[in-house]
């Protein structure tokens, strides 16, 4: 093929995204998507408000059988058990959603086809590097090299980024990160409205894990059960991910109706950089997106809406310097994703390390979910689905969430 005007690697939400919006905007857009849709990933398969809004704006079509909606989240700390309806927003829906990242990806990828972009399924893409810049990209498939010339690629191939890796790019060490692991179950509760999270997440002898468990319902017989791991505690890489698993399936409150027989696949895992902890963002001709960039969400390991969100932020800043004839305005990409997220990641990464300590951990669970308004806030700010409308909102929240910190004791 002759060259494209812009390169996506990687086919998942932050790359299909880039290239719905950039097809859409009337530009020639590639994508390279290592495997073969359908294809699995280490995910919670959930989707937030955030995310079913960014779904919205691409026109996805939610009557698909796979998709299952949701209409709030349901907390546990020990015997302590919270429900809450998602709230509401001037801008984002009050429903969530689950669906197998299996079936979304290709449905989304199909969106971005719709609108012109050629997806290349079962294609390596290796970055030819010329300074801070991309000189030119070899595309790999079926053991076939074809050489391009891009003037802008996307680097959208998620948490391990091999491509972004050729290009210099490198987590913040001091930055959180987390271990993930998660399984499918059959269960006679799959079509339950509420996603559940345990945020008293203890291991087969009852010890306290920092971290987060979580029961996302499917719909279709199936939940996908998971636990995440915080790097934020002293002994985090000594966890077995696999065993905290199981010792979740064994703690899962009676409604589930699940035990170890009932898994229905091995469990899969990955790492999850978190707080845009990979960077540079940008170089001369390429910017990073979703994972690669390392835009999960510390507070509570959310990665698709925000893969969604800078695929779209990546399309448009692509676009600006395409339309100029001038790709030195790609380097305002990083500060625009420091203004929308800066602050909240700021937040966000002094929480998870507070977390750190398991006694404060548990302290805070327990004290927070006995209040419910208290709880309702906590919960936006989880989700990150403050009111935008109202800049004091976030100084409001964030004092709470101060307080909520403070109430346990210090390490």
């Amino acid at each position: 093929m002759t060259s494209p005007e812009i390169l996506v690697v990687g086919g998942g939400p932050a790359g299909t995204a880039a290239a719905h919006w950039l097809a859409r905007a009337g530009h020639e857009v590639v994508v390279a998507e290592k495997k073969e849709y359908p294809r699995e990933k280490t995910c919670g398969d959930g989707l937030t408000p955030r995310a079913i809004f960014e779904l919205e704006e691409m026109g996805y079509d939610f009557s698909a059988i796979e998709f299952h909606k949701t209409t709030g989240l349901r907390s546990y700390a020990g015997d302590i058990m919270l429900e809450m309806e998602w709230p509401t927003h001037t801008k984002y829906p009050s429903w969530g959603g689950v669906i197998r990242r299996a079936d979304l990806d290709a449905q989304v990828a199909m969106l971005a086809e719709k609108q012109g972009a050629v997806i290349r399924q079962g294609t390596e893409a290796r970055a030819i590097a010329d300074g801070n810049g991309v000189s030119s990209v070899q595309l790999v498939r079926n053991g076939e090299i074809e050489e391009v010339q891009p003037r802008v690629v996307v680097v959208a191939d998620g948490s391990l980024s091999r491509f972004g890796r050729q290009l210099g790019t490198n987590r913040t060490k001091g930055y959180p990160y987390a271990l993930a692991l998660r399984g499918y179950f059959t269960s006679e509760r799959s079509t339950d409205p509420y996603i559940e999270s345990h945020l008293d997440v203890r291991d087969a002898d009852g010890r306290s894990i920092p971290g987060y468990g979580w029961v996302f319902p499917l719909g279709d017989g199936t939940i996908n059960v998971g636990v995440g791991v915080l790097s934020t505690f002293k002994g985090w890489k000594e966890i077995n991910t696999s065993d905290l698993l199981d010792a979740l399936v064994d703690q899962l409150p009676e409604h589930w109706g699940v035990d170890r027989s009932s898994a229905i696949s091995e469990p899969v895992g990955g790492k999850l950089p978190m707080a845009f902890s990979v960077g540079p963002k940008c170089g001369r001709n390429w910017l990073l997106v979703g994972d690669a960039a390392g835009a999960v969400n510390p507070f509570n390991g959310e990665g698709i809406d925000y893969a969604y969100e800078t695929g779209r932020m990546a399309a448009s800043h692509i676009g600006a310097a395409l339309e100029a004839g001038d790709l030195g305005l790609l380097a305002a990409y990083p500060q625009a994703l420091e203004d929308r997220y800066g602050l909240y990641h700021r937040v966000a990464r002094a929480f998870v390390r507070a977390i750190g300590n398991p006694a404060l951990m548990r302290t805070l669970v327990r004290t927070g979910l006995r209040s419910r308004p208290l709880m309702n806030g906590v919960l936006r700010i989880m989700a990150n689905i403050m009111d935008e409308e109202d800049p004091r909102v976030a100084e409001r929240t964030y004092r709470m969430l101060e307080r909520l910190v403070e109430v346990g004791p210090r390490p």
